[in-house]
């Protein structure tokens, strides 16, 4: 008979990776922007920098696997970590987006790197123990399921607020209250003048519409750029000749202080990472237990984890996956801004698709059950990758098509995540099924590590493009030189990516009857442990 767990279980669970989301869709999505258009490092170090941040990843992700199993608390081996590392989680995921004005570049880099490389250990040591903890809530795979369609809602959800919130955040927290004088030279050409009560270091001048150009006036040698980065002194006019647009009011002129736009946006949004984290603590309880006979060996927990093929294969279609997911991610606020023109629009683009990612998740139990989840995950990498690369196809005034074709891809990317921690859990059973050994904590080391890595090299392969095409975020020009480079990473190249991943699927050995049998195994074996 199968175990049912109580809604508020799964709820409870559900936001402990609205949390992970609020952090990791907080970096995956906005982090490379902020880096290179707000903070000023080249594309170039920025790939360097999440390349090198993910070195330490296989290590840490093992490690703490280690850690999670041999945790012996009253509260249980993985809970705990939830409780121990919420607020350093929501204290470093602000410091992220803490830019130093006076620090040299130098330093300025050093920074960056050791805050983002302490982000991904402590990330590290909430995740794995928060995903080990889905196998230990319940002994049934589909029951694990279920719980994982609860969890990629949640998951969902969190994205949702962080990718729906942060650039209305961003405008709110960043506004610097200044004077705008406007006067009209022709019907669609203006003179636009600004100036702010405080010295401010880097703001972005830009319409409402996202479609006027500007340039400096006095300044021979500046470009007609779709809106403008630059720093402003107190109460120092600043004149711009504005163009494209019809009926520019003061209104429709948006200044942002973007550094202090970010920081204050993500640590309001921190604060709501660490509630959901206490209440996913607090809500949830943990039933299953190694084999009593099992001894501690640290050795032979790392045979088994290596000689395990369904493990394997998943490691390697959850960094394909994750590089895919990543990599759309990273790229959107930059194709929003420097492509469509309209960076708030992101913002709708993002809450759009998580909504699809929803509706995803909703509908993977129910498809799982019916076709298989190896089918499914395979399916859904090659629906995902080829209605995502359409987007090449489309213009900067295609609004609509891009949703569309946005929404749907998202569909069936949602399903990727759902399935993957849902049959770790799967793995680890196959493991004690084989071996007689559990080693949960081990075993969902693969999801952090997938995840960490995937993002990192989607990031550093975002970099790297940026790069090639010469983009430099506080030039106008060499953005606008940058655009097919932006429209590639948003399209074909993830699309590439997916299909190769499906390819790896097929590799996957355990079908629903080998699950089957491999849960009616060791449900006998621990009746006859307790009987």
């Amino acid at each position: 008979m199968r175990e049912k767990l109580s809604i508020k279980e799964k709820v409870a669970y559900a936001l402990g990776d609205a949390s992970a989301n609020i952090a990791w869709r907080g970096v995956s999505a906005f982090l490379i922007i902020f880096y290179t258009d707000v903070f000023g490092l080249a594309p170039g170090i920025v790939a360097t920098l999440m390349l090198l941040a993910r070195t330490t990843d296989g290590v840490s992700d093992v490690f703490m696997g280690v850690i999670g199993d041999r945790t012996n608390t009253k509260h249980g081996k993985f809970r705990p970590w939830i409780l121990w590392t919420a607020i350093p989680l929501g204290v470093i995921l602000t410091l992220l987006y803490v830019c130093p004005e006076s620090w040299s570049m130098n330093a300025k880099i050093a920074y960056a790197f050791c805050t983002y490389l302490l982000f991904t250990c402590i990330y590290t040591a909430n995740n794995i123990p928060y995903g080990a903890l889905m196998a230990v809530m319940t002994d049934d795979d589909k029951e694990r399921t279920g719980i994982g369609s609860y969890r990629m809602v949640g998951a969902f959800a969190g994205g949702m607020l962080v990718q729906g919130l942060l650039l209305f955040l961003v405008a709110y927290f960043g506004n610097i209250n200044p004077t705008v004088n406007i006067n009209q030279l022709e019907p669609e050409k203006y003179e636009v003048t600004v100036s702010a009560p405080n010295d401010v270091k880097n703001v972005n001048i830009k319409t409402n519409g996202g479609v006027a150009t500007f340039v400096m006036q006095g300044d021979t040698a500046d470009k007609a750029t779709v809106g403008k980065s630059f720093s402003m002194e107190a109460n120092q006019p600043y004149t711009f000749i504005v163009e494209g647009e019809p009926e520019i009011s003061q209104e429709n002129i948006t200044i942002i202080d973007q550094r202090v736009g970010y920081r204050n946006a993500i640590a309001t949004l921190s604060i709501v990472l660490v509630m959901c984290l206490f209440i996913t603590f607090r809500y949830t309880k943990e039933r299953v237990t190694p084999p009593a006979a099992q001894e501690e060996n640290i050795k032979e927990d790392l045979l088994n984890l290596i000689k395990n093929k369904p493990w394997i294969v998943l490691l390697v279609v959850g960094l394909a996956f994750n590089i895919y997911n990543n990599m759309k991610q990273g790229i959107t606020v930059i194709y929003f801004t420097h492509y469509v023109h309209n960076q708030l629009m992101a913002g709708g683009y993002m809450t759009a698709l998580m909504i699809a990612s929803i509706i995803g998740a909703a509908i993977t139990t129910p498809l799982s059950n019916r076709f298989g989840k190896k089918n499914l995950f395979i399916a859904a990498l090659l629906v995902s990758g080829g209605i995502n690369s359409l987007l090449s196809f489309c213009g900067p005034q295609d609004t609509s098509m891009i949703f569309v074709i946005g929404y749907l891809s998202e569909c069936a990317a949602a399903i990727m995540p759902t399935l993957f921690f849902a049959m770790l859990g799967d793995a680890a059973d196959y493991s004690e099924y084989t071996n007689g050994r559990r080693a949960t904590g081990l075993v969902y080391s693969a999801g952090s590590f997938a995840t960490k890595f995937g993002g990192g090299i989607a990031g550093a392969l975002i970099g790297l493009v940026l790069d090639i095409y010469g983009y430099n975020g506080l030039d106008s020009l060499a953005i606008q030189n940058a655009v097919p480079g932006i429209i590639q990473l948003m399209s074909w190249i993830p699309a590439i990516i997916a299909v190769l991943g499906a390819v790896l699927m097929m590799l996957y050995p355990l079908n629903q009857n080998a699950m089957d049998n491999i849960t009616s195994e060791l449900k006998a074996r621990r009746s006859l442990e307790t009987a």
